[in-house]
C-alpha cells in the first residue's frame, strides 16, 4: 500500500541565516535558525502543498539533530527515514543576503551526519511505500552516500516508483572549490560530469539551472549540454532560467529553449535566491505527482520559486496549498511579496504549526489579584505559580490539548519550566487593570524584549473596551494593540487578543462582534481570540461570524472564566461548545483561587494545593469535553 507520495534523500542541515540585510557575512550580528538542505527543504515544501512526504537522511545525536527531527514533524514530513548518528554532528550552514547578486554562505559539513548515510540505511519496504523518490546531486559526490542513493533509486525502479533528480550542484561540496566559495554555483569538472552522466539513466525527471545542466552535460553551451544529457537519459528535463521562468523538454532537444513547454512566470522582486530552487521543485512535485500538464506544473513551480526569492529563509518562505491557490487566483499586487500585507497574512495563518483544535487552559497569569491576597510576597507568588504548573502537568499527563497562561513578572520560573512540555503557553503583556491599555514595563518602549521570548510563547493582551468608548479612547487603544500585534508578528510569535466589554458598560448580543470587527478594521489579525462567556447562542453566532468574515484561517476562540463558579462555567461551556471556532477555555481563579488563599497564609501545604488545583482543572476539562461531545452528537442528529 502506498502511504507516501514522495521520499527525498540526501542533505539535512540547520541553516543560520544572517538577519542583517546588505552587510557582509563577516559583520552579521544575529541569525535566524531554520531547517535546511535541499532534499529536506523539498520534502517540507511539498508537504505544505498537500503531498505526503518523507526524507531519508542522518542527523547528529544532539540539539540540532533533534531540532531537524522535530521541525520535520511539525511540517508534516514522515521521519521514519531520519537516522540518528551518535558519532557525527548535524551539518550547519551560515548564510547571508549581501545584495540582490551576492548571497555568501559557508557549509559546515566536514564528516557531518548526513554524509554517513550508507546502503544498509536504505529500507526496501520503506522505499516501496512511496510513489516517487527524489535524489539530489550532492549525495552522488562521495562513494558511501552515492551507494546509498543508488540503492534507493534501484529499489524505486524495481518497485515501479517515479524517480527525480535535483542536480543541486555545489562545487565546494564536490571538492572542486574552497570552503570560502560556498556561494559558487559553477566550476567546470570532468570528474563531476562523468559521475552525473553515469547516473542520469536512473531518472524520469531531471531538474537544474542552465549552469547545472552545463556540469551534467559537460558543456557551457546549454543546448549542447542538454543534448549530452539526452543521449544517456530519456527523462523529462526541466531547465530553470531565472527571470525567464523554466521549460520542460520531454523529447528531443529543440533548437531553442524557447521551444520547450513553459508555464507563466511572475514579475517579482528578487530578495533572496537561496532555497529558491527547492521551492521550485516543491511546486513541480505538486503538478508532476498529480499528472498535470507541464504548463500547469511549471506554473506551480514558478509561483513557489517566486515566494522563495521574495522572503527570508528557505523552508519558512514556501507557501501552503491555500496560499498558493490564493496567489494564483489573485495575482501579483506588489513585486516585493514579503511586503504584501494580505498575502503575508495568508502565509502566516496557513503555515502555523501545531494542532490546537482543543485547548483547555489553566490560566494563572494573574498578578494584581494574587498580589492583593493575604500573605503574598513576590517569592511566595513565584513559588505558588510553580505549583500551578505542576498541577497543570499532572492533568496533562503528556497528552495534547492542554495549556497554561503564565506571566513573566511573578511566574518566571514556572513560565520557563513550561517550555518543551507540550503545553500551549500564553504570556500576558498588559499592565493589570489598565484602561486605556498600558504594557508591562519589561517589554520596553518598542517591545524589543520579544526577541528574548521562547518561540512557543503566545503574546496575550487583555483590553477593556466597549463600542461606546469615545473616539479618542478607541483610537488610542487600537493604536497600541496594532503596535504590539505588529511586534509579535515581526518576532514570529502568535498573538491572542482578549476583549472584556462587560467591565466597561452593559452588553448585548452584538457587543463583542462589534469590537471584533473594529479591531480587524484597525489591521489587527489575532491568531487567537479570548472572549468572556457570551450568554446566548446568538451572541456567539455573531462573534463567530465577525471573525470568519475577516479571517477564515484564525486559530480560534478560548472562553475566559471571570472567576465564575463552576456551575456557571458549565452553563457557558454548553453554549460555546456548539461553535467549532471555540477551541476551549482559559480559566484561572475558579481553579486556583481557594488554594492560593490558603497556601499563601500557610494553611495548606504544597501537595494539598497541587491536588486541589489539579482536581478542579481536571473537572473543568471533563465538563468542557462533555459539552463538546454533546454538541457533536446534536450536530450529527
Amino acid at each position: 500500500m502506498k502511504t507516501l507520495d514522495v521520499i527525498t534523500i540526501g542533505r539535512s542541515s540547520v541553516d543560520l541565516y544572517g538577519t542583517q540585510i546588505g552587510g557582509r557575512l563577516e559583520d552579521m550580528g544575529s541569525f535566524d535558525k531554520y531547517i535546511g538542505g535541499s532534499p529536506t527543504n523539498i520534502a517540507c515544501g511539498a508537504s505544505r502543498l498537500g503531498l505526503k512526504t518523507a526524507v531519508i537522511t542522518k542527523v547528529g545525536d544532539e540539539h540540532m539533530g533533534r531540532f531537524i527531527r522535530e521541525q520535520l514533524a511539525r511540517e508534516g514530513v514522515d521521519t521514519t527515514g531520519v537516522i540518528t548518528d551518535p558519532e557525527r554532528l548535524t551539518a550547519l550552514v551560515l548564510l547571508g543576503i549581501r545584495d540582490e547578486d551576492q548571497f555568501p554562505l559557508i557549509f559546515y559539513r566536514e564528516n557531518c551526519a548526513d554524509m554517513g548515510l550508507a546502503p544498509e540505511d536504505i529500507d526496501e519496504e520503506f522505499i516501496a511505500s512511496a510513489r516517487a523518490v527524489v535524489a539530489t546531486g550532492t549525495h552522488l559526490s562521495h562513494p558511501k552516500v552515492e551507494a546509498a542513493t543508488l540503492k534507493a533509486l534501484e529499489l524505486a525502479k524495481a518497485h515501479g516508483l517515479r524517480t527525480a533528480l535535483d542536480i543541486d550542484y555545489r562545487p565546494n561540496l564536490w571538492g572542486v572549490a574552497g570552503h570560502g566559495d560556498g556561494e559558487s554555483r559553477f566550476v567546470e569538472s570532468a570528474a563531476v560530469t562523468a559521475k552525473l552522466l553515469s547516473t542520469l539513466h536512473l531518472f524520469d525527471l531531471i531538474v537544474g539551472t542552465e549552469e547545472e545542466f552545463h556540469i551534467a552535460g559537460g558543456s557551457t553551451d546549454t543546448l549542447e549540454a542538454l543534448r549530452a544529457v539526452r543521449e544517456v537519459s530519456g527523462a523529462t528535463l526541466v531547465c530553470k532560467r531565472g527571470a525567464q521562468g523554466a521549460v520542460a523538454i520531454t523529447g528531443a532537444i529543440p533548437a531553442s529553449l524557447d521551444d520547450g513547454e513553459a508555464g507563466p512566470g511572475f514579475p517579482i522582486e528578487v530578495f533572496n535566491v537561496l532555497g529558491a530552487g527547492d521551492g521550485f521543485f516543491s511546486g513541480l512535485l505538486k503538478g508532476w505527482m498529480a499528472d498535470e500538464d507541464w504548463p500547469t506544473t511549471l506554473k506551480y513551480a514558478n509561483a513557489c520559486g517566486a515566494f522563495a526569492v521574495s522572503r527570508h529563509g528557505c523552508t519558512p518562505a514556501y507557501p501552503s496549498e491555500k496560499e498558493l491557490d490564493f496567489f494564483l487566483a489573485r495575482g501579483v499586487i506588489r513585486p516585493d511579496l514579503r511586503n504584501d500585507a494580505e498575502l503575508e497574512q495568508v502565509h502566516w495563518a496557513t503555515n502555523r504549526k501545531g494542532d490546537w483544535s482543543n485547548v483547555r487552559t489553566f490560566a494563572f497569569d494573574h498578578r494584581m489579584q494574587l498580589e492583593e491576597m493575604e500573605g503574598y510576597t513576590p517569592e511566595k507568588g513565584g513559588a505558588f505559580k510553580e505549583l500551578c504548573l505542576k498541577a497543570a502537568l499532572k492533568v496533562q499527563g503528556g497528552a495534547r490539548g492542554y495549556g497554561i497562561l503564565c506571566d513573566n513578572r511573578i511566574g518566571r520560573k514556572a513560565l520557563h519550566a513550561a517550555s518543551g512540555t507540550g503545553l500551549w503557553i500564553g504570556r500576558p503583556t498588559e499592565l493589570p487593570g489598565s484602561r486605556p491599555i498600558e504594557f508591562e514595563p519589561e517589554l520596553g518602549v518598542d517591545f524589543g524584549q520579544f526577541r528574548e521570548w521562547a518561540r512557543e510563547n503566545v503574546v496575550k493582551l487583555l483590553v477593556f473596551c466597549h463600542p461606546s468608548d469615545s473616539a479618542e479612547t478607541r483610537a488610542l487603544q487600537e493604536e497600541r494593540v496594532k503596535r504590539i500585534f505588529t511586534a509579535a508578528r515581526r518576532n514570529n510569535l502568535e498573538f491572542l487578543l482578549e476583549v472584556i466589554p462587560s467591565k466597561v458598560a452593559p452588553t448585548d448580543d452584538t457587543t463583542t462582534a462589534t469590537l471584533i470587527r473594529q479591531f480587524y478594521a484597525a489591521g489587527v489579525y489575532p491568531d487567537w481570540w479570548k472572549l468572556e462567556p457570551l450568554k446566548t447562542a446568538q451572541a456567539w453566532s455573531n462573534a463567530v461570524e465577525a471573525i470568519e468574515e475577516n479571517d477564515p484561517n484564525t486559530r480560534g476562540i478560548v472562553v475566559l472564566g471571570l472567576d465564575a463558579p463552576e456551575a456557571e462555567l458549565a452553563a457557558s461551556f454548553e453554549v460555546a461548545a456548539g461553535f467549532d471556532l471555540v477551541k476551549g477555555f482559559a480559566v484561572g481563579r475558579t481553579i486556583f483561587g481557594d488554594a492560593a488563599r490558603a497556601w499563601l497564609k500557610g494553611e495548606m501545604d504544597d501537595t494539598a494545593a497541587i491536588e486541589m488545583m489539579a482536581a478542579r482543572y481536571e473537572r473543568l476539562c471533563g465538563i468542557w469535553d462533555g459539552a463538546r461531545a454533546s454538541a457533536a452528537c446534536e450536530a450529527a442528529e
